[in-house]
């Protein structure tokens, strides 16, 4: 019996059975795995949105961007997120149907080169100057001592991206060693679509520029893969607008209702499978058909909507006096799990500094708050004289 048993010892010794070993990731500048959950993510050049939608936007999907009613500050996101890639040297897909891309790219925001998120200087005496300095620099009522100070803004420990300052432009020598396809709809208006598709003939010359520039440029995940791998980042503004020829914005009932859900069904499948990287604007608030907007955000793997109060009550209201607009978080992605990881804060608003684009947790001041209660108090207590009056007088007058 024991030989036997040797030799089964022998067998099983040259099992071709082996540890399973992590597979190496793939290495390109300007790209990092994800902590969550090991996706590669890159910056969309706003830190603050970073942080928000989970450290960074994965390969492979698309954020949306619900553009606010003057479409300023969704533009200066997507200005944003193409200028990372340029100092990232990733390649660039910019898409129009109004302005040249070519005239887009020369309003991209400079860099901060030297690469300062400053703190403000109060911040820094504070730190540096022990307790008698946070006594000299700041006095609040006793009250608010104890209370635990109130952490505004959204940003993560280990650094990603760059910081850009959006009173100065991108140097011409900066932006043209970028390499960037172009697609200006009023150049391609000739092109057809397939006969009895769903797609607008916009939409499909966009969808197969696309397809092309991924498959021409080695981004196509069934591609062999080269020495010097890339990403690929498309800017699509103003998608569903009248200036690309759909009507969703037009009627409560469009005729090509479904046009921009196909597009979008083919762009994700296209992404999904390839080294590329989406954010698109949408003019939601023009969109009558609801259903329509909805079927739109689910069909974005990211989704954020920024409401602006220029124009609106808010503008005046000294509660958003530090701020521009407010954020409102639609969809977060789900890649490789089952549950998404949701911000610990719903109350977001967005400001633009004198440098720099910011998303913050919006929070009531305490002097505001104060102010409120006295009012409601005050009110309070001339409604209740007031009742106290008319109380007496009624009684006074069934007593007679």
């Amino acid at each position: 019996m024991a030989a036997p048993m040797k030799s089964m010892g022998s067998s099983f010794n040259a099992t071709s059975f082996q540890k399973k070993t992590r597979s190496k990731l793939i290495s390109i500048p300007g790209t990092r795995p994800s902590v969550q959950n090991g996706q590669l993510i890159v910056s969309t050049g706003v830190t603050s949105l970073d942080y928000l939608i989970g450290g960074g936007l994965a390969v492979g999907t698309v954020l949306l961007i619900e553009e606010d009613r003057y479409n300023s500050y969704s533009q200066m996101v997507l200005k944003y997120f193409m200028a990372e890639g340029v100092l990232c040297g990733h390649e660039l897909f910019l898409a129009s149907a109004q302005d040249h891309p070519d005239d887009i790219l020369t309003e991209l925001p400079a860099p901060i080169l030297d690469d300062i998120a400053s703190h403000s200087p109060m911040e820094g005496r504070m730190q540096l100057g022990g307790p008698h300095a946070s006594q000299d620099a700041m006095k609040i009522a006793w009250r608010y001592q104890n209370l635990p100070k109130v952490q505004t803004a959204l940003a993560s420990s280990s650094r990603f991206g760059h910081y850009y300052d959006v009173s100065k432009k991108m140097e011409p020598e900066i932006r043209q060693a970028a390499n960037c396809h172009a697609f200006y709809l009023p150049e391609h208006s000739a092109e057809s679509s397939a006969p009895h598709s769903p797609l607008l003939e916009s939409y499909s010359a966009l969808l197969r520029s696309i397809q092309e520039v991924i498959r021409k440029g080695g981004f196509d995940g069934a591609a062999p893969p080269a020495k010097s791998r890339n990403v690929l980042r498309i800017g699509l503004p103003s998608l569903g607008s009248p200036l690309w020829g759909d009507d969703l914005c037009c009627r409560d009932n469009p005729a090509h209702g479904h046009a921009l859900t196909t597009f979008l069904y083919g762009l994700r499948a296209v992404l999904r499978s390839s080294l590329s990287v989406a954010v698109l604007t949408i003019p939601s608030h023009l969109i009558q058909n609801r259903a329509v907007m909805g079927n739109i955000t689910r069909l974005c793997d990211n989704a954020i909507a920024l409401e602006s109060f220029k124009g609106s009550d808010r503008e005046t209201n000294p509660l958003y006096k530090d701020y521009h607009g407010l954020l409102h978080v639609r969809q977060m992605p789900r890649l490789n799990c089952l549950l998404t990881e949701l911000p610990d804060h719903k109350d977001l608003a967005f400001k633009l500094k004198r440098k720099q684009f910011t998303i913050e947790r919006l929070h009531l001041p305490p002097d505001l708050s104060e102010t409120v209660s006295r009012v409601s108090r005050g009110e309070l207590a001339g409604a209740a004289a007031t009742g106290t009056s008319c109380g007496s007088s009624g009684n006074k007058h069934l007593d007679f």
